[in-house]
């Protein structure tokens, strides 16, 4: 990463504090259509109105029984995110962005997209004394493409990703990591103020059910029947059965910092095999070391039932 991207150990540790003023500005990097979480996330950040801003939302690719390939998994996310916008009464036109429709070739070769390159303008024009909030719930590859085309905007950005596993787990493979390493390897490498929420034992705590998801969302709006009927039809047999709902973790980590606790630690190295070295003399990020799930769905349901 170029020296442009650098930013001082205390500098970094103020821009990893949570945001003190608020609504912060957000935008939102997201694999929508990869399972029925990302479309829970989606919404939660539109809601959270006296929290965050949502500024722009970022179609990512992913590549899964749910696509052919990573193209196709960002046209269906893309396509995904009109749907819930729609279901929530807003027009996804002029701030909804196509992303990479491949992964990166390594970690000095990025992938030019509409959804990288606006990331940039809109993080270069930010006012000196903010900075742009990047919600990224799926593989990073449109985020770390646009810090490789532009190094300057990790000045201006914090990225709170979903993605990896506890830095103490014998492996960081999972999902969105495991989708673009090198991407995944540049958030680790950049120095970009980075808060990362695992999965396992961390954002695993968001499960919900078909019941309880009936009886708090059913009914109550053209959104609540929607996240209902998708997450019915994403398991052939719901009997004793929970959803992960992941990807809200990142939103909630900005409405209410408490209900998913983080600490400073220095980045981890991801080696080749997608396990975790340590090197104490690299930057610090903020890791998340749980979530509080009642909380996080009281308010998760609250505010859908009101929209």
């Amino acid at each position: 990463m170029p020296e442009s991207a650098s930013l001082t150990c205390s500098q970094r540790i103020a821009r990893l504090q949570p945001p003190a003023r608020k609504p912060v500005r957000a935008v939102l990097d997201t694999d929508t259509y990869n399972e029925v979480d990302d479309q829970f996330a989606l919404a939660y950040a539109v809601l959270a109105r006296e929290t965050l801003t949502l500024e722009a939302v970022y179609a990512a690719p992913f590549h899964n029984n749910r696509s052919s390939g990573p193209a196709d998994g960002m046209i269906r996310s893309y396509e995904e995110i009109l749907r819930v916008l729609e279901r929530l009464g807003r027009n996804g036109e002029g701030w909804v962005y196509k992303g990479s429709e491949r992964y990166l070739g390594g970690t000095d070769t990025p992938v030019d997209s509409p959804a990288a390159r606006d990331l940039i303008q809109r993080a270069l024009l930010l006012p000196g004394d903010e900075s742009l909030y990047v919600l990224t719930i799926g593989a990073p590859t449109n985020v770390a493409s646009a810090l490789l085309l532009e190094p300057r905007i990790a000045h201006r950005i914090v990225i709170v990703w979903l993605g990896g596993q506890p830095h103490d787990w014998h492996t960081a493979r999972e999902f969105n990591l495991m989708q673009d390493p090198p991407a995944s390897k540049t958030l680790f490498d950049s120095g970009v103020p980075l808060v990362q929420v695992p999965c396992t034992n961390v954002a695993e705590h968001l499960r919900t059910t078909i019941p309880e998801l009936d009886a708090w969302l059913r009914g109550r709006s053209p959104l609540g029947d929607y996240l209902c009927d998708i997450v019915r039809g994403y398991h052939k047999d719901p009997f004793a059965w929970s959803k992960v709902i992941w990807d809200v973790s990142a939103v909630a980590w900005l409405v209410q910092p408490d209900w998913v606790p983080t600490t400073l630690v220095h980045a981890p190295i991801l080696t080749d095999q997608l396990t975790y070295s340590r090197d104490d003399r690299r930057p610090f990020l903020r890791v998340a070391t749980h979530c509080n799930r009642d909380a996080i769905f009281r308010d998760i349901f609250t505010r859908f039932a009101q929209q």
